[in-house]
Order: structure tokens, then C-alpha cells, then sequence
């Protein structure tokens, strides 16, 4: 009798990212358009790339602590108390290999086997499998439509925050959809999660990507005290175009960061040192400041230039949000999200993200990253218009 060499069963039931199983298909043809990653078309900015090859010239390529340098967690627990006018301190700041290994740092933290996790969705789907992964039963709840804009019954949340959930998982500003939560909803969810003892994770990695006036979205940690059961997420690949970079952050309760080094330990053990070297310099250099205020005035551009392109095209439909990076719309008559993403990939070199990619809530939507220049949105949509004439 032989045994299979295969995965565990929870491993083998995680599906497969439908963005990549596009994306794959045609990387490297030059001919292609890409909105499909969640990534600016500019490079990080210079400042930012030169501190780290400074740090590289000067042989910074050791371990440094599991926690991050304490050079960056200051600088973290700074800007973040800075930019929501509270107070975070710097030992409750842990520093890791990207916003992906936060998040499942975070779910090692807190789940266990059998838990109930609730996620709102849809949801990049890094964020929905996590719990999965380490054993959770996930329930999703779904944003709906409402007068052209995506919304959150904040009501019908709490019914579904039975006291039995461990977790529940919140991205906001929101991708796909660009949802925001405003901060009464905060209140309203965390007051409910403390109430029950519920472990509450706020992935923030797009606050800062809102076209409202404000400097960022609301944070769920201006409102919560520092011994809430809250984890927020955070990530400098958006705002200071460092996707490549891998470095993002945790802000987590005092009493939880004992242990927190040791499951850093088990993952990654700590983020490269120059690589932590270029986040300070994105954090304390004034250029970061205004990198993030050009890059927001860029995706306001485009966003207009996107939204009223898709709009003018007819049979499209596509609810306004307020903040992160993308377009999540639907075309009529068209349900079969994978097939349409194959077909602009293949026929007019268009690359968009399947909108199930997302969930099963994102059936017959399409995910366009507008965080690309002009002239490239324009020339998305005339390749767009013409795959609708013939479709």
C-alpha cells in the first residue's frame, strides 16, 4: 500500500488566487495592459530606494530583533500617532515580511482549529483564506449595493457576531470595492466585539488611499483602547509604492507582544535589515509626506478618468467608494467573470482581475487597479470599448 505525498486536507481545500491564474497566463508579453495587481505603475520613490542601498554599501544584511529595529517601531508608533492624534508607543508595534505575513501572524496569534471567523467580503482573498489555513470555520458577510455606492449593514453584522466568534476580520478602506467605514460603524462594531470578547483584526494597509480630504481614513485604533482585543494591519507597499519591498507592520494589545516575537520567530524571524532601513526613510524624510499626497493627487485623476470612462461605455455598472485603488464593476449580460478576464487578456491585451477572485459575492465583477497613469487608463478603455462592440 503506498501513501499519497500530498498536502493536508486544509491546505488542498484553499483555493488558488484567480488573479494570479490570469495574470500568469500573460506575464511578460509586452503587448498587455496590467491593472490586475494592486500596484502602482511607478516605481518607489528615490529617497526610499537609495537609503536601502546605502544600507546595503554598508553591509546591513544581519538579523536584526524579531520585533523589527527599534529605529522603525519608533518611527511606526510616530507616524501612526501622529496621523489619528492618539498615542501608540513602540512596544506594541511588531515589524514584519510584508501585510501577507501580518496577517497570518495575526490568525496565529488568536485562532485555533474549529473557531468561528467572520470576514466582511468580498475580500482579497489572501485575507479570507488565512483563517482557513490554521483551521477556522469562516463566515462571510457580504457588502451590498445601495444607491450606487457599496455599504455595510452594520446591524445585521453584529446579529451575525454570535458571542461563540473568535474573530472578525475588517478591510476597510476595502479591496476590491474601495468601501470605507466611517467611524460611528467603528464604534458601533468594536463596542459590540468588546462586549463578546471578540478578537477584532482591521487590515488599514489603504488608509491612507482616500479621496474624501481627509489625510486617511478612520482608524479603528483612534477609537479603541490599547488592551482591546484589535489587531490592526498595516503595510508600506501602498502608499509609498513599496509592493516589492515586503515590509509592513502589527499594532497589537501590550499583553499580547510576550509572544508575539516567537510566532515571527517560526515564520520569518525578522524583515531584512536594509529593507526596514528604507521603511524609516519613508516614515521620518519629509519627501514621504509628499510621495504620499502625489501619489493620492494621481489616483484621484485616474479614478475620475476611470469611473467616468466605464460609465460612458453603457452596460456597465459601477458603484462609487471613496477609497484604496480599484474600479469593481459588472458589464451586462456578461455574468461569467473569468471567462470575460480571459477574453480581454487573450483577444485585446487588456488584464483585469476576476472579480470571484474575490469571493463568490464578486461573481460577474471585474477588479481594474487604477494606479496607473493616464494615457494607460485611456488606452484600457478603448481597448475595453472594444471588446464590448463585439461582445
Amino acid at each position: 500500500m503506498t501513501h499519497p505525498a500530498t498536502a493536508r486536507p486544509e491546505v488542498s481545500a484553499l483555493s488558488s488566487s484567480r488573479i494570479r491564474d490570469i495574470a500568469n497566463a500573460a506575464i511578460g508579453r509586452e503587448d498587455i495592459l496590467p491593472f490586475w495587481f494592486g500596484e502602482s505603475d511607478l516605481p518607489t520613490p528615490d529617497f526610499i530606494r537609495e537609503t536601502a542601498r546605502q544600507a546595503l554599501a554598508e553591509s546591513r544584511t544581519f538579523y536584526t530583533q524579531n520585533l523589527g529595529l527599534p529605529e522603525l517601531r519608533e518611527a511606526i508608533a510616530a507616524y501612526a500617532s501622529r496621523l489619528h492624534g492618539i498615542a501608540v508607543t513602540p512596544d506594541r508595534i511588531a515589524v514584519t515580511g510584508s501585510g501577507v505575513s501580518a496577517l497570518m501572524i495575526a490568525n496565529q496569534l488568536v485562532v485555533s482549529p474549529g473557531d468561528r471567523v467572520v470576514v466582511v467580503t468580498p475580500i482579497w482573498p489572501n485575507i479570507a483564506e488565512g483563517p482557513r489555513l490554521v483551521g477556522a470555520d469562516v463566515v462571510r458577510h457580504p457588502l451590498v449595493v445601495e444607491n450606487g455606492r457599496w455599504t455595510l449593514d452594520v446591524q445585521r453584522l453584529v446579529d451575525t457576531l454570535t458571542p461563540d466568534t473568535r474573530l472578525l476580520i475588517l478591510n476597510a478602506p476595502n479591496n476590491p470595492t474601495g468601501f470605507t467605514l466611517d467611524a460611528a460603524a467603528q464604534r458601533a462594531i468594536l463596542d459590540h466585539c468588546r462586549k463578546h470578547g471578540i478578537w477584532l483584526m482591521s487590515d488599514e494597509v489603504y488608509e491612507r488611499l482616500v479621496y474624501d480630504g481627509a489625510d486617511a481614513a478612520p482608524s479603528m485604533l483612534a477609537i479603541a483602547e490599547p488592551e482591546d482585543r484589535l489587531i490592526a494591519v498595516n503595510s508600506f507597499s501602498k502608499a509609498w509604492r513599496m509592493t516589492g519591498w515586503r515590509l509592513g507592520w502589527l499594532t497589537l494589545p501590550q499583553a499580547m507582544m510576550p509572544d508575539v516575537p516567537k510566532v515571527i520567530e517560526y515564520n520569518t524571524s525578522c524583515a531584512p535589515a536594509f529593507v526596514q532601513a528604507g521603511g524609516i526613510a519613508a516614515l521620518t524624510d519629509p519627501r514621504g509626506e509628499e510621495a504620499v499626497r502625489a501619489l493620492k493627487a494621481n489616483l484621484a485623476r485616474s479614478r475620475d478618468l476611470l469611473l467616468d470612462g466605464l460609465t460612458a461605455l453603457g452596460r456597465i455598472e459601477v458603484p462609487r467608494a471613496d477609497g484604496a485603488m480599484y474600479a469593481f464593476f459588472r458589464i451586462d449580460g456578461l455574468p461569467d467573470d473569468m471567462a470575460v478576464a480571459r477574453t480581454l487578456v487573450a483577444g485585446h491585451g487588456l488584464g483585469l482581475a476576476p472579480g470571484s477572485a474575490f469571493g463568490p459575492e464578486g461573481e460577474g465583477w471585474l477588479r481594474w487597479c487604477y494606479a496607473a497613469r493616464p494615457e494607460r487608463i485611456t488606452m484600457g478603455l478603448e481597448r475595453l470599448a472594444t471588446f464590448l462592440d463585439g461582445a
